[in-house]
């Protein structure tokens, strides 16, 4: 099977510290390519893989504001639907856009919708469903309008991330700094506990960092400590009390939560989108519904034990699970079906 596997370029593959796309494609590559299946990754030239890397695009868009993203996404786009016919099947994770080359080539496609982020993009969607076959990434992020071949859950590396069975006394926050995210209510309940807190990740609101979050970074109680690597988010991870999660809108998956449980520290969540299929009750974490609930949660998250956290992502959310999961979606697009 010859797979062509297009990446965001907003990051590098693997992203050196913030990217979740770009890290998804990259377990995704690398665990086909362990696997024996011959993938050529589209993304930026100073990417990693064990797979064949094709690139036109010389650095991450993010990283270097002299390119203009509009010419490069043209011009990386293009360079994998330009080779189609080398390939089996093209897995399109760069949202949208790939979308409308889809009718222009006789190579089966198969996109993964990494959530939307808004409803005025769903008509490309709609347009294409018979040219591309849509993977969900949780049972809640599906729109209903839309056919899917399979809902894949994302998976972590387990050897990234270090099983500490002895929790810290802290709580962390994990993700993009923006109001959807609920970093301000992570402080507050903080606050109400009386718990130090860490917050990392990138400013993607400058606004609401500046009125939300940076007035009540003291760094003491509250850190803010950016974006990290994946060494840095290891030992965050595994040594704090536990993820805290309290977003503000539909969570199209929330990679940071298996991330913390693949280090063993359980997740206080709001209820939120895929939150419930993520999360399981009283086993990797508590999912609550305010602030009052997840200060009950801070005061129960001490009985959850950390081997079983571990144990369960191990079960539901490895990379090799993830691998097989989109080998079977392949098989079945290559077969001709579209819809599960």
């Amino acid at each position: 099977m010859r797979v062509a596997m297009l990446a965001p370029i907003s990051w590098r593959v693997p992203p050196r510290h913030y990217g979740p796309w770009e890290r998804v494609v990259s377990l995704l590559t690398e665990g086909l390519a362990e696997r024996g299946v011959d993938v050529t990754l589209f993304a930026t030239a100073d990417s990693v893989t064990q797979a064949r890397l094709d690139a036109v695009c010389p650095r991450p868009l993010e990283e270097d504001p002299s390119l203009d993203p509009k010419v490069w996404e043209a011009l990386h786009i293009a360079n994998a639907f330009g080779k189609a016919d080398r390939f089996d099947v093209i897995h399109n994770h760069y949202d949208f856009l790939p979308l409308t080359y889809a009718g222009l080539v006789g190579t089966p496609m198969v996109t993964t919708i990494h959530g939307f982020s808004s409803d005025r993009i769903k008509p490309v969607y709609w347009r294409y469903a018979d040219r591309s076959a849509y993977v969900s990434i949780s049972n809640a992020d599906r729109d209903p309008e839309l056919p899917y071949v399979a809902t894949v859950y994302h998976g972590v590396d387990l050897s990234e991330f270090t099983p500490r069975e002895h929790p810290g006394r802290g709580l962390v926050y994990l993700g993009r700094i923006h109001p959807d995210k609920g970093v301000a209510d992570a402080i507050t309940l903080a606050e109400a506990v009386d718990l130090p807190l860490v917050i990392a990740g990138i400013v993607h609101d400058r606004d609401y960092f500046a009125r939300e979050v940076a007035p009540r970074v003291d760094g003491d109680h509250v850190r803010y400590v950016g974006s990290l690597g994946p060494a840095e988010r290891d030992e965050l991870l595994g040594s704090a009390l536990a993820l805290v999660h309290l977003v503000e809108f539909a969570e199209p998956f929330g990679l940071s939560m298996i991330e913390a449980m693949a280090c063993g520290t359980p997740v206080i969540a709001r209820r939120r989108g895929s939150v419930p299929e993520v999360v399981d009750e009283g086993i990797t974490g508590f999912i609550v519904d305010d602030i009052s609930g997840a200060v009950q949660a801070v005061d129960r998250i001490g009985s959850l034990d950390r081997r079983a956290v571990r144990a369960r992502v191990a079960e539901r959310f490895s990379r090799d699970r993830m691998v097989e999961d989109y080998v079977r979606v392949y098989e079945r697009v290559l077969s001709g079906a579209h819809v599960a």
